[in-house]
């Protein structure tokens, strides 16, 4: 099955080791990265889609983090 992931975080280091920790795990970058004003926390934040093949039928209990 596919799998796709939506990982984001702050503008700092810490989205990147999110992302890193996702390709050092077999995931793969899908599109490009994108950065959004979040008005209510006062900070920019980061969002990468990430896709996997991995073994198994996809249903909703999938849990998408640990493939």
């Amino acid at each position: 099955m596919k799998v796709y992931r939506f990982l984001s975080e702050e503008d700092t280091s810490a989205f990147c080791h999110k992302v890193t920790d996702a390709l050092n795990k077999g995931w793969e970058l899908y599109g490009t990265p994108t950065q959004t004003w979040d008005h209510k926390a006062g900070v920019m934040r980061c969002g990468q889609a990430v896709v996997k093949d991995a073994p198994g039928t996809y249903s909703p209990d999938t849990k998408l983090g640990e493939q």
